[in-house]
């Protein structure tokens, strides 16, 4: 990658935030600032820091709370950038930041497919075959410019969403890598985001994992791959209990003879935890979580 050398400002968080850093240093990109987040008390932090990544390469970084202050747009002007890039930072940036310089942002989707928040839960959660990511044109409207690269990865049938994360980290660094050195020469292509097509969604609260077992059993286990830990999981409420299902898969056996009968919901059947669903179809659930421990088929045929 021998262009000349372009500074830029990156807006980063999480393992993409991290990976694509580490190409833009490759890349020989003068990183000016990073501006990135405070890991949240509240929050499983199971990622990787882009904070510690900065402070290891020796990079300028700050970590504001109001992407709208002034005083972050004086910081950013400051640092003078030909290029800006937005990598799973979760803050909108401003019209006035984008002024700045030409801006790119990383999403996690195939655009303009799965728009907006948490694009790898919801793909899995639609039963999705195929992942990505594409780095865009920021505009005022989110995930909206134009489409500069992507990156495909497939979602097979059994991955969870962090399984298809890890895909897509990568598919996102294999997109910036092939791409930077015509973003540095201002030569990297434009393909116009159909909007008409994909969607819009929004974030995911650890309440959405609610398991309605009514429905059919594909629709069940795509909801508890979408959510299983280290994400909150998906969750059925029984008395004063809350149940996790930390990890399950979806019986492809015969089960008429076991479950007929047997109402929607969680059973035990030869020493085997099952999801019944609407359909008749169940989960395998091997691994069950009440209050965080997991608990054995005798245990919670005790509590049925």
């Amino acid at each position: 990658m021998n262009n000349p050398q372009k500074r830029a400002v990156v807006f980063a968080y999480h393992n993409v935030g991290v990976r694509c850093l580490k190409v833009l240093l490759a890349g020989g990109v003068d990183v000016a600032l990073v501006v990135t987040h405070q890991d949240s008390a509240t929050e499983n932090i199971w990622f990787e820091s882009v904070q510690s990544l900065c402070e290891t390469e020796g990079i300028p970084f700050i970590t504001p709370d109001d992407p709208k202050s002034p005083e972050l747009l004086a910081q950013v002007q400051a640092a003078k950038p030909d290029l800006m890039f937005s990598f799973y930072y979760r803050n909108m940036l401003p019209q006035a930041i984008l002024d700045v310089a030409p801006a790119f942002n990383m999403h996690g989707s195939l655009l303009p497919e799965y728009r907006g928040r948490a694009p790898t839960n919801w793909a899995v959660l639609h039963g999705a075959s195929e992942a990505g990511a594409s780095l865009h044109e920021m505009t005022a409207k989110p995930d909206a410019g134009a489409i500069v690269a992507q990156q495909a990865v497939p979602i097979l049938p059994d991955d969870t969403a962090f399984e298809v994360f890890g895909k897509v980290t990568v598919a996102a660094e294999l997109a910036l890598y092939k791409v930077l050195p015509q973003l540095l020469a201002g030569t990297a292509p434009r393909t116009p985001n159909d909007l008409s097509k994909g969607g819009y969604f929004g974030g995911r609260k650890p309440e959405d994992g609610r398991i309605d077992w009514t429905q059919p059993a594909q629709q069940v286990y795509n909801l508890h791959r979408a959510v299983a830990p280290p994400y909150p999981g998906a969750f059925t409420d029984l008395g004063p209990r809350r149940y996790v299902i930390e990890r399950a898969r979806l019986y492809r056996g015969e089960l008429a003879g076991h479950i007929a009968g047997l109402p929607p919901g969680l059973a035990v059947v030869d020493n085997a935890i099952l999801g019944v669903c609407g359909d008749g179809r169940a989960l395998l659930i091997h691994s069950l979580l009440a209050d965080g421990l997991r608990i054995s088929p005798a245990e919670l045929k005790a509590s049925l």
